[in-house]
């Protein structure tokens, strides 16, 4: 009888015991974490000292003066108040420096650092690891292996693919504009790139940008896009398995999952029409092969080098980098002519001298525009498609004024910030194209729309004769203004976009020819 009194007891001193050695345990790690993140922070500290930084909270960082949609005003103040570059922190364990002066640039961009791996490993649930997040000689290998499908022969037949595209565009913003002359031009534009790129490097057949599966997918873009960079603020979403549990995560995931399924569509069609009869022999004939047919072809022809997951990841990257940075670049150029109407209208005759109406754009006609390619560039200094890259130290690096940083260090090119760096360029909000007249001279790491070094935009041939083909067609068709009801406000969200949209008022021209 005693005996089965006491065993309950000694059941419960032994759960009791086993609680305290849990709970002991459970401290001794949280102190060994909480070191770690001291010596962390520590670390860093040390290593920024030599360069500015605002007052920063010990926990948040600068998390209250950085939100997302105020975060290029409180940028542009730093990059006038401290000379070259600043440090951000994001919480009280990661810092990074803050880049905006063009000697800096040349020296991280000439370097081989890899990209910094906290950033860019948000974006592989989504594009893979591709020609954007390889390194060393795997990215390499992968370079040379795409870098003939931006060959000039590759290229050239691609404008009048590029040409009928806007077209499409221009018919569909002409029923609209007969209703109501307000028109929110973003999403249009990113359908249109979407199709080009299809067309140019997928080998895609008929227009996408009726089709409702295609906005889907933009709108996917557009909702990874918001998430990465949200998840990127948030400290307590770096961990992989915390984030997939949460709502962000779970959004996340069915957005990648529609974004695949773009890209497996396009690779199964394309893989099903080059099984026809006839049709592989006379892909193979050719001279030069378009992006996906070479991946397609590396894959057959060696099975080893190019895997399945390789080859999602790479068309992945190229639908995302093909259409998503253009259609940023194409809308804010529209926005900026449509903002000095006396530039808009110096580009329009430039184009009508040369194209009358436009019904016939060639790859020759591209080098002959050059006031309207000079508004085109100015337009992406004010706008950069890209307004930001990162690069983490591989090894110490001492910049020219003498202050240096050990490896590890996180640092991020503000190509925003030093395109409109006062000391760089005077005089930076305002528009003018004569800062890229034939003759003008500048530093070579002023002006990066395509970033720079050897890993520069493999595609910046390919998208400046977008650019210049999406606004020649549109000026022949359209006069445009800003919309009175609100001024576009950037937001960096990988690409360039608006908070509130890019809307123009589009007047229908009566003759194009005049």
């Amino acid at each position: 009888m005693s005996v089965s009194a006491l065993s309950p007891s000694r059941a419960l001193g032994g759960i009791s015991g086993l609680l305290q050695v849990v709970s002991l345990l459970g401290l001794v790690l949280l102190l060994i974490k909480a070191a770690q993140l001291y010596l962390r922070r520590q670390w860093l500290l040390k290593a920024l000292h030599h360069f500015p930084s605002p007052p920063s909270h010990w926990f948040y960082g600068h998390k209250r003066e950085y939100q997302e949609e105020c975060e290029l005003p409180h940028l542009l103040k730093r990059v006038e108040k401290y000379p070259r570059a600043c440090v951000r922190w994001m919480w009280g364990t990661r810092a990074f420096l803050l880049v905006y002066d063009p000697d800096y640039m040349k020296m991280v961009l000439g370097r081989s650092d890899p990209k910094a791996h906290v950033t860019y490993r948000c974006l592989k649930p989504w594009i893979g690891t591709g020609l954007l997040l390889l390194e060393g000689q795997t990215w390499f290998q992968h370079r040379r292996m795409l870098t003939p499908a931006f060959h000039y022969d590759i290229l050239k037949p691609y404008v009048g693919i590029m040409a009928d595209s806007v077209r499409v565009m221009l018919d569909k913003w002409e029923e609209l504009v007969s209703q109501d002359s307000h028109l929110e031009i973003f999403g249009h534009v990113s359908l249109m790139t979407l199709d080009t790129i299809m067309k140019c490097a997928f080998s895609q057949q008929g227009s996408v940008q009726t089709d409702r599966n295609s906005q889907s997918y933009i709108q996917a873009i557009k909702d990874v896009s918001h998430l990465i960079i949200s998840r990127l603020r948030n400290a307590f979403h770096q961990n992989d398995l915390i984030y997939r549990l949460t709502p962000e995560g779970h959004w996340n995931h069915r957005a990648c999952q529609l974004t695949h399924q773009h890209t497996d569509a396009v690779i199964k069609e394309r893989k099903a029409r080059l099984q026809k009869e006839g049709e592989l022999e006379k892909v193979r004939s050719r001279r030069h092969l378009d992006f996906l047919d070479i991946l397609l072809f590396a894959r057959m022809e060696n099975g080893s080098s190019l895997s399945d997951e390789d080859l999602r990841a790479e068309v992945d990257t190229f639908m995302f980098e093909g259409h998503d940075t253009t259609a940023s670049g194409i809308s804010w150029i529209l926005y900026a002519l449509a903002s000095h109407p006396e530039h808009q209208q110096r580009c329009r005759e430039e184009i009508q001298s040369l194209l009358a109406d436009g019904a016939s754009i060639t790859w020759d006609h591209l080098d002959q525009m050059p006031y309207t390619t000079m508004c085109i560039k100015e337009a992406m200094r004010l706008y950069p498609p890209v307004p930001v890259i990162s690069r983490e130290l591989s090894k110490p690096i001492t910049f020219p004024d003498g202050r240096s940083l050990p490896a590890g260090i996180l640092v991020s090119l503000s190509i925003y910030g030093l395109h409109h760096n006062p000391k760089v360029w005077p005089n930076p909000e305002v528009f003018d194209p004569t800062r890229f007249a034939p003759g003008s001279t500048r530093h070579s790491h002023a002006f990066l729309p395509f970033s720079g070094g050897s890993r520069n935009c493999i595609g910046k041939q390919f998208a400046m004769n977008e650019l210049k083909v999406a606004v020649a067609l549109t000026l022949l068709r359209f006069e445009l203004s800003p919309d009175s009801s609100g001024v576009p406000v950037p937001m960096p969200v990988i690409v360039l976009r608006s908070k509130n949209g890019i809307y123009l008022q589009l007047r229908k021209l009566s003759d194009p020819g005049t």
